[in-house]
Parts: C-alpha cells; structure tokens; sequence
C-alpha cells in the first residue's frame, strides 16, 4: 500500500502574505529549500502526492478567480519543471463561517482515500502550518507535520493535537530526512503483548525502531539485566513489566515473559518487508558467543552452551536455553546460540555475550535494506 502526503499549499510550498491572498504573481515565492526536498520525495515514489489548500471566498467578488489562477498555475508549473507533480489537488473555496464538510480539518474533500485500499492512511501524513492541518490529519488517523520553528506552541496551546504531531520544523530538509527515515517509510514498527495467566501477568511493548530505552521488572534482578542487553544492544525500546509466582520459582515469570517477549517481536515486524531477515558473533573477555537468528516463520532452537553453576543471580542457569526456546516458538524465529569456551569461563559472562550477541542479531535481521520486498524467494514469511 502507498502512504500519501497531503500537503497544504499557502504558509507550505509558498509563502504567504500579510493579506492571506497570493493574488499576483509578485506575491508568488517559494519557501526555502521545498523544490529540492519536495522532488527528492517525488522522486523516491514513496508517497502518493495531494495539494489540500482552503482558499477562503475563492471566486467571490473579494478573491475572484482570474486573480488566482495566474499564480497558482505558475506555482504548479515550477514544480513540474522541477519533477513534482501533485497526484490531486483540492481546493475549497468556503469561508469559515459556512462551517464547510470540506473545508479543512473536515475531510470532505479526501474522505475518498479513506476507504481505498490501496493507501495506507494510518502511516501517511499532512504537512501544513496551521493546527487545522494537524487537526486534518487527526480526523484522517494520520499524523502531522507542522511547519513551524519549534513545537512551544502547539505543546502549549494544543495539547490535544501534539500527540498527532510527528514532527515540528520550519526547514524542509529535515522534513525530507523525516519522511525518508525508515519508521516514516514503512510505518512504526511496535509490538504490544499482555498475557495473563493463572501463574503470571505480563505487558510487554517493544519498539524495533527505538533508541535503546528499557524499562524492565521481571522481579529477578539478573534476568532484568539480561533483558536490558536486548534493548541497549538491539537498539529497541523494550519495556517489561511481569508479576509471576516467584514464591513457587522462577520458571513460569521466565518461561511466559519469553513466550510475550516473542509474540511481542511477530507483531513488530509485520509481514517483514524490507528487512534484513538474518544477522552475528562476539566476544566477552574469555568468551566467544556466536548467535545465528532468521526471521523467516520457522521456528528452531539449537542451542550450544553448558553451565557449571545452577544459578547466576536469581536466574537458574537451566532456564537460559528455555527462554530462548520460547522465543523461537511465538517469535517463529530459528536460532543458533553457541557459546566458547564451554569449559573454563566465567558463567556470567557466558550468559552475557549471549544476550548481547541476540541482541545484535536481532539489530542486524530488523535493520530495513531500504526496498520494500520480502526476503525470501517464496514470497512469503
């Protein structure tokens, strides 16, 4: 599916005057930067391109048409030069007071999109300057980028709406970057699981493309840490928070976190496209720990590690291999952990180079290639 910019036209591509009316041509001036960054996200075929503009009494003895249609087709012919081309432009011609169903925020005018299958609105945008952009964007399901020097303003005066917004900048290079990234290409990718058992309550969100931030309680201090590893290293925002019945022991908070933490993954990575699929080896003083890890649907486990102690912290040493074989199953994730030497080092840094070589295994596999096609000769996952 194909997200859509929907894309505001005075105050957003060009400049807009003291009188709110680009009425001639030497009203007429592009903001700066937006031909350059407006045809790179042309150019990308990324984004499906629709100019949403209110032009208040348009064709009204106060703004007759003949007075806008000269600078405006001379806008538009600029932008084609340049290799932009709106897909659809829409125009109301209301004024406020005629509380229009078309006029922006109302969706009159693109409501059309809304039951097209073939646009992906929720992970689309509407660029303008206004809070009736954002507030366009809210009542589509989209969000917003508000072209403004900085988000006090909206924070402030509309808090409601600064939720929608993914963005606040007036420069339209960082726009570009924004829309070129690949959360905005592909869409967030964010998995949220909540198991509740007889035996244990768990909630669990994990973000594929987070910065590192975990907030974890297991109740096992040492299995916290472990869990951290995954975030920091995987490069995820990870947060953990599982009640389970310690006071019988630890197999069932272990075994059930890593059964969510693998239904958590599933979700996040969504039919896959784009990604990486496999990644990874690394050392830890004494320690070699080498992890292998495929996205592809199959669930596997091979599992090379022995431990000399039966507990490293809270955490007994036999549940290692049982976590990670829960998170093959509900992940549908084949994984190969091996860890060197197995006789001679030390027991937590076994367990830590394993985490941590997940952990970048998984940074690897989620990591997108930049194209929008499944890694697999199937065409399935």
């Amino acid at each position: 599916m194909k997200k859509i910019l929907f894309i505001d036209r005075d105050g957003t591509i060009i400049k807009e005057p003291a009188d709110e009316q680009i009425d001639s041509l030497e009203k007429l001036e592009f903001l700066p930067a937006v031909l350059r960054n407006l045809y790179e996200l042309a150019a990308s075929k990324e984004y499906k391109l629709v100019m949403v503009t209110n032009q208040d009494g348009l064709g009204t003895d106060s703004f007759p048409e003949h007075t806008f249609h000269p600078a405006h087709n001379k806008m538009l012919k600029t932008l084609e030069n340049e290799g932009i081309i709106f897909d659809e432009i829409v125009i109301d011609k209301t004024f406020p007071h005629e509380k229009s169903p078309n006029r922006k925020p109302e969706i009159g005018l693109v409501k059309h999109y809304l039951n097209n299958h073939n646009f992906d609105i929720q992970n689309s945008f509407v660029i303008g300057d206004r809070f009736s952009d954002i507030q366009l964007a809210k009542n589509l399901g989209c969000k917003g980028i508000l072209i403004a020097e900085n988000n006090t303003e909206i924070t402030l005066k509309n808090p409601e709406l600064a939720s929608i917004c993914a963005l606040v900048s007036d420069d339209w290079t960082e726009i570009k970057d924004f829309l070129s990234a690949p959360k905005a290409k592909f869409g967030s990718r964010i998995g949220k699981v909540k198991r509740t058992t007889k035996e244990t309550d768990i909630d669990i969100e994990i973000d594929l493309d987070g910065t590192g931030k975990a907030e974890i309680n297991t109740g096992l201090a040492f299995f916290d840490h472990m869990l951290e590893q995954i975030a920091r290293h995987g490069e995820v925002d990870l947060k953990i928070l599982t009640k389970g019945d310690l006071h019988i022991d630890e197999h069932h908070t272990i075994e059930d976190t890593a059964l969510a933490l693998g239904e958590a993954l599933l979700k996040a990575f969504g039919d896959k496209r784009g990604i990486e699929r496999y990644g990874f080896c690394l050392p830890m003083d004494e320690v070699l720990a080498q992890v292998a890890i495929d996205f592809g649907g199959r669930p596997w486990l091979v599992w090379d590690a022995d431990f000399k102690r039966e507990k490293i912290g809270d955490m007994p040493t036999e549940m290692f291999m049982h976590f990670f074989k829960s998170l093959s199953d509900t992940s549908k994730t084949n994984i190969n952990i091996k860890a060197e030497p197995i006789d001679g080092a030390n027991e937590h840094h076994k367990i830590e180079a394993i985490f941590k070589a997940f952990a970048k295994a998984l940074k690897m596999a989620k990591t997108h290639t930049g194209s929008n096609e499944l890694p697999s000769t199937k065409g399935f996952l």
